[in-house]
């Protein structure tokens, strides 16, 4: 079983400066409800950078590893995530909208080991998971700057 969840939601802020604000995963710390901290370990933001992300969930924190496998400006960021009992693919796709963005972010976890067992947990647990970070993304993202 590999869960997964998807969410469209709308933005006041242009498409670049989306792209811009979610290609920099440090970011995460402020958008991202279940992330205590985010550091980048290497690279220059690019494609192949690394991010090592502690994240808090269901009571419990892990530090994950997260490399951009893609960045097409200012429309598709894909973010891999990989530790000894995890592997995800964080997937946001943007685009014009009205005045400011439409973003999707789909989000697919896999489990390794033990950890698979908790699958069904936290499939029951990821639409809640999911409100709280749109609604959290929206507030971060509604701060940037508007289209021209």
């Amino acid at each position: 079983m590999k869960p997964s969840v998807s969410r469209t939601f709308t933005t006041t802020a242009a498409p670049t400066a989306v792209f811009d604000y979610l290609a920099d995963f440090t970011n995460a710390e402020e958008w991202d409800p279940g992330t205590v901290s985010c550091v980048r370990v290497s690279g220059d933001g690019g494609v192949g950078t690394t991010y090592r992300n502690v994240s808090k969930f269901l009571g419990r924190e892990s530090e994950i590893t997260y490399t951009t496998a893609e960045l097409e400006g200012p429309t598709r960021i894909h973010l891999t995530g990989h530790n000894e009992q995890f592997d995800g693919h964080d997937v946001l796709g943007i685009r014009a909208s009205g005045a400011g963005s439409e973003v999707t972010y789909t989000a697919e976890f896999a489990f390794k080991g033990t950890a698979r067992f908790a699958a069904p947990v936290v499939a029951a647990y990821l639409p809640f998971l999911a409100r709280k970070t749109v609604d959290q993304l929206q507030v971060c993202l509604d701060r940037l700057p508007a289209q021209p």
